[in-house]
């Protein structure tokens, strides 16, 4: 019974510890972005994932099992991680240039509601009543996070753009999601140089300015942690948890930053902040109760054996009811028999 706790709780575990990884991202960034151009951070970030989790693979590549790294039917999903990783931040780029922050703040939060529909209609991921019910809370503890008035809901081109970039990285969890058995390590340091190349072209080509090499160092450094080891955990939940759940956990980030940012840069807790945070408990819950909670129906045989006029007569009554198992792992059927002896004697 510990082994099964243990064995559902890691990946949660993982997913929550990636969020908080990915959340220092926030307010340390902000310090960054004062001396380093935004596409040019986001290219270093990527190096510092690459770079990181690299070096860390020198040490492991000899334990891993042949078939856990990639081979060539995984290259479709890989590439498309890739390419969608590079997309997705030019597109929200040119939808804060074009539009509000608050617009495009309020539409990024919708990448778990991508995540999950992508993974229903287009991988026939299964998303049940319970992490729909998740995503519902989220969503709404999504709107009060990033609602600034009335003002942040109209729609606009930098929406399309904004909206654009939260598909693609809905799309990209998906794709990761397809090759998350494989080698982690091997995805990660992948990943991390090719996304900062491309991002890299896309900052030189729109005329950024290199910032100094100590600022580099820096966002090379916090990418290892906020991307690298927050990208490596992501993976690894996903294995066990699927790309719908895995998002819902993650999309916990934009709280634990708004509260670093309070510790770090000073920003104070609005209202907003709190009911959010009331909204965004009681989805978690219901997500955590989805992956700890299985249905199994069980299937009842009853046999019903009549003595009648001296006449013996036999038959077979089926029915079939669900339960709810805590910690429970696959789905599996119970067959009952019970005999019942009946006599009626007419004389």
């Amino acid at each position: 019974m510990i082994y099964v706790v243990r064995k559902q709780l890691k990946p949660i575990f993982f997913a929550l510890l990636a969020a908080i990884f990915y959340a220092i991202n926030v307010p340390f960034s902000k310090q960054l972005l004062q001396d380093v151009p935004p596409t040019f951070m986001a290219s270093f970030l990527y190096f510092g994932a690459g770079i990181g989790v690299g070096i860390l693979y020198l040490f492991h590549w000899k334990n891993e099992k042949p078939e856990e790294r990639l081979k060539k039917e995984n290259f479709p999903y890989t590439i498309g991680m890739i390419l969608l990783d590079i997309f997705a931040p030019v597109f929200l780029m040119f939808g804060i240039n074009i539009g509000s922050s608050a617009n495009a703040s309020l539409l990024s939060n919708f990448e778990i509601v991508a995540t999950t529909l992508i993974a229903l209609l287009l991988f026939k991921e299964n998303v049940s009543r319970r992490l729909w019910t998740a995503i519902g809370f989220i969503t709404i503890s999504s709107i009060i996070l990033s609602f600034e008035g009335s003002g942040s809901f109209h729609f606009s081109l930098g929406s399309l753009f904004v909206l654009l970039a939260t598909i693609c990285w809905g799309m990209e969890n998906n794709c990761t999601r397809k090759i998350s058995d494989k080698s982690t390590y091997q995805i990660v340091t992948i990943k991390g140089p090719c996304c900062g190349t491309g991002s890299f072209i896309v900052a030189f080509v729109t005329g950024e300015s290199l910032p100094h090499s100590k600022y580099i160092l820096l966002a090379t450094l916090l990418g290892f942690i906020a991307y690298g080891l927050s990208i490596f955990l992501y993976i690894r939940a996903q294995t066990d948890l699927g790309a719908a759940k895995t998002s819902a956990y993650y999309s916990v980030a934009p709280f634990v930053g708004t509260f670093l940012a309070f510790i770090i840069n000073g920003e104070t807790l609005s209202i907003a902040y709190l009911i959010g945070l009331f909204f965004m408990i009681i989805g978690t819950i219901f997500v955590v109760s989805d992956t700890l909670v299985k249905n199994h129906s069980h299937l009842h045989t009853h046999l019903i054996t009549h003595t009648h006029d001296g006449s013996t007569h036999t038959h077979t009554i089926t029915h079939e009811h669900s339960h709810d198992h805590f910690l429970s792992t696959n789905v599996h059927t119970h067959h009952h028999a019970h005999a019942i002896l009946k006599e009626n004697q007419h004389l």
